[in-house]
């Protein structure tokens, strides 16, 4: 196999002529230069170099390799250079995937600081849902996830083979019109959810809606679902003209500007878990971590008592 360093020690000795000049070039001695060359030879099978007088002569077989030399070591220091600079965060990109929620509170945050400390770093952003964009990140189509599960979802959602790094928990809230019997409720203490039961209701996002099913059919009562949609803005928008109630994540709550609602505190607590995940392999380029620490950073400064508990 021919490695870069004979290849370098080939080339200084056509241009210099002799080894004791290739290695004074080099900064090593003649000898090594001849012990490197005579590898070179080994590895090719044929002989590079021949004695004419007091120089060292190039074969036809020398003369071939030492053009393909030239590229091939070029290359290979643009690509050292380029591995460096991603290395050092002064070049490289990250392809992230977040639910929408996500990407309206957490990835702004974390991306301005990420550009503030790292203005070589590119990040491209897609929006999936889980487990879409957890099946992203295991295809290779991205390099970090945003993603949540629900408390007692774990189960059902197997992260194993994936670096997770918890950012916080987002609780449930009832979203009720401003002039709703328990709008007050907000300031005050918390509902059940079964007093909500005879409500219609506007439902969200497909797995919120599973959901809210399921917290609905756990209180003993299966909710009339007037309207679905995945749109948060357009769920406050139908519960503040008065049309149902919902029950959303804070955080989706905090990504809209809630007008005409009232948010309420809910009986039995219900927490939905925010995580970055990433490939082991990938939690180790810097850009990528670097990223997923940005992205840490902007879930604890979102994190209160509005937002939820700390992980």
């Amino acid at each position: 196999m021919i490695e870069a360093r004979h290849l370098r020690v080939l080339r200084a000795v056509a241009t210099t002529g002799s080894f004791s000049a290739a290695g004074r070039e080099l900064g090593c001695t003649q000898p090594a230069v001849s012990q490197q060359m005579k590898a070179l030879e080994a590895s090719v099978g044929t002989p590079l170099l021949v004695r004419s007088g007091r120089e060292m002569r190039l074969t036809q077989a020398g003369e071939a390799l030492v053009r393909h030399a030239s590229g091939i070591l070029a290359g290979l220091t643009a690509a050292e250079e380029e591995v460096a600079a991603i290395a050092g965060l002064r070049a490289g990109r990250v392809r992230l995937v977040s639910f929408p929620s996500g990407s309206s509170t957490l990835v702004p945050t974390a991306l301005a600081a990420l550009r503030a400390a790292h203005p070589g770093t590119r990040v491209s952003l897609e929006e999936a849902e889980p487990p879409k964009s957890v099946e992203l990140l295991r295809e290779g189509d991205c390099d970090l996830a945003l993603a949540f599960r629900y408390e007692g979802a774990a189960a059902a959602e197997e992260w194993d083979d994936l670096v997770v790094r918890p950012l916080l928990m987002d609780r449930l809230v009832a979203l009720v019109p401003e002039r709703h019997r328990l709008a007050r409720t907000g300031s005050s203490g918390s509902v059940a959810i079964g007093e909500l039961a005879q409500e219609p209701w506007i439902a969200g996002c497909p797995r919120c809606r599973g959901q809210l099913v399921e917290v609905c059919e756990s209180a003993g009562f299966t909710p009339r679902i007037d309207f679905a949609t995945d749109d948060y803005p357009a769920v406050v928008g139908l519960v503040g003209a008065g049309l149902g109630v919902a029950v959303l994540p804070q955080l989706a709550v905090e990504s809209v500007r809630p007008r005409g609602v009232r948010t309420v505190a809910l009986e039995p607590l219900v927490r939905r878990q925010i995580v970055a995940l990433t490939l082991p392999d990938l939690a180790q380029v810097p850009a990528v971590a670097a990223t997923l620490e940005q992205l840490a950073r902007a879930a604890g400064r979102a994190q209160g008592p509005s937002t939820g508990v700390r992980v």
